[in-house]
């Protein structure tokens, strides 16, 4: 066996219910130089946890099934010593231990990459080379840590809706690394998460896609080009999308299902409805929730960011802005969004987490959010991820998967999502007539592109 890194710990730690939130006991509490190990053959880990409470040690052990998904095998607490704690673990990490049974009456989950076809997604079979061994990896982690993913996941995944399939696989990954116990014991919506206080919402994930007509290879196409005017791109396009998207979920009235009513209800967006349009469609899904989007105006000489309020969309049906505006959309507590559903994300996790490159570099440009009030423009970052400067601007040394992520509450939701079910996304609500803006990580990347590049 050999000793797990904490930050792989975190990594590995996603495939459980309760992702990294835990009780009593707590892993990595500096106990011992080492306090995590993993099997040779990496199909058994696991960590000594400790109560500073009890002064009592636990044992966590999570193995293997014969379908590959982790499951706890042993956890057990009450030890007076580490030593004894540690032996109930190495114990059980044996060389080459058969993997666990199915549990009954369990379906065997498919594996997500082995016997694909040739007429796979593009998106698929980028995933397949070897600068990308990193990424399909965590891809294929996250996918066997989902509770019950529904049975045409893999086949999405492997056509040419892989984007779909990522989205849920990042949401995964934000909401354990959150400490959320994350199931899905209903087909729709498509999560329901909980914190230890009982604090929970259901979410359902859905992207923003282009028309049949306009449909574009996510791997090879070149990158839309960019609304030049403020009010186009704010109140344009993006702006209808969203609308056409949010609102063919809002009238399923998932908040209406005998499992949801009485509970908060979000929808998750990620855009995808033109090549590389997540990099500036974000101010066009503010416009449309809130209703109204910045400029920057000359007010006696100084430049500052003025609020501009919204009253229509620039499509020829003059579709109404505001889709947070009134409460004839209460049913729907919050939209969660993120700019980083790329496949880029996962693998700059991945290396920052693990340290290792396997031969390539990744290195990611583009605008962070400036917090100082009033500016616009955001500050522009070139950095090697494996750097240590791109891993201090998060406390945690890594890139973690909450980073892009926010969530933009509706005032006049009948059961506002409480922030604390997701802590360290950034938040987005009206407070004395203004949008406001809470954040747990200080940076924020508003957009950004990573390059890969082979140093052979």
């Amino acid at each position: 066996m050999k000793a797990l890194p904490i930050s792989m710990f975190e990594l590995l730690a996603l495939a459980l219910p309760w992702g990294l939130s835990f009780v009593d006991h707590y892993p990595y509490e500096g106990c011992a130089e080492e306090e995590g190990w993993i099997s040779d053959d990496g199909a058994t880990w696991g960590v000594v946890c400790y109560s500073p409470e009890a002064n009592t040690y636990s044992s966590l052990v999570v193995r293997r099934r014969i379908d590959l998904v982790w499951t706890v095998i042993y956890g057990v607490g009450g030890f007076a010593l580490f030593e004894e704690a540690k032996a109930q673990i190495t114990s059980r990490l044996e060389e080459g231990r058969a993997l666990e049974p199915l549990p009954p009456s369990t379906p065997r989950r498919q594996h997500l990459f082995a016997g694909a076809s040739e007429d796979a997604g593009s998106l698929f079979r980028l995933l397949r080379r070897k600068s990308k061994a990193q990424t399909a990896w965590v891809l294929g982690h996250l996918y066997l840590s989902m509770p019950k993913p529904d049975q045409n996941f893999v086949t999405d995944f492997r056509s040419s809706n892989s984007h779909t399939r990522l989205w849920e696989l990042l949401l995964l990954a934000s909401f354990r690394e959150q400490g959320c116990f994350v199931s899905q014991d209903h087909p729709s919506p498509d999560f329901h998460i909980r914190r230890r206080s009982g604090d929970g919402a259901w979410i359902e994930a859905v992207t923003a896609n282009p028309p049949d007509a306009d449909r574009y290879d996510h791997v090879d196409s070149p990158l839309a080009p960019i609304p030049n005017d403020p009010r186009d791109r704010c109140m344009g396009g993006a702006a209808v999308r969203f609308h056409k998207t949010l609102r063919s979920k809002i009238d399923r009235r998932y908040d209406q299902y005998s499992h949801v009513q009485g509970q908060p209800f979000a929808i998750a967006l990620a855009d995808f409805h033109a090549p590389g349009s997540m990099m500036w469609s974000r101010e066009a899904l503010i416009t449309y929730l809130y209703g109204e989007y910045a400029e920057v105006q000359n007010l006696d000489g100084v430049q500052a960011a003025v609020s501009v309020a919204v009253q229509a969309l620039l499509d020829n049906e003059g579709t109404p802005a505001g889709l947070f505006r009134s409460g004839e959309n209460d049913g729907l507590s919050a939209i969660v969004f993120s700019n980083g559903c790329t496949i880029a994300k996962f693998g700059r996790v991945m290396q920052t987490m693990s340290g290792i490159d396997y031969g390539f570099t990744r290195t990611r440009v583009g605008m962070i959010f400036d917090r100082t009030p009033g500016v616009l423009e955001g500050i522009p970052f070139c950095l090697d991820v494996s750097s240590r400067e791109y891993q201090g601007l998060w406390p945690q040394r890594y890139e973690p998967w909450s980073a892009e992520l926010e969530v933009f509450h509706n005032p006049f939701a009948t059961y506002p999502f409480p922030k604390n079910v997701l802590p360290e996304a950034q938040h987005w609500f009206r407070r004395d007539g203004s949008i406001v803006c809470e954040a747990f990580y200080e940076t924020s990347v508003l957009w950004s592109e990573t390059h890969v590049t082979n140093k052979n």
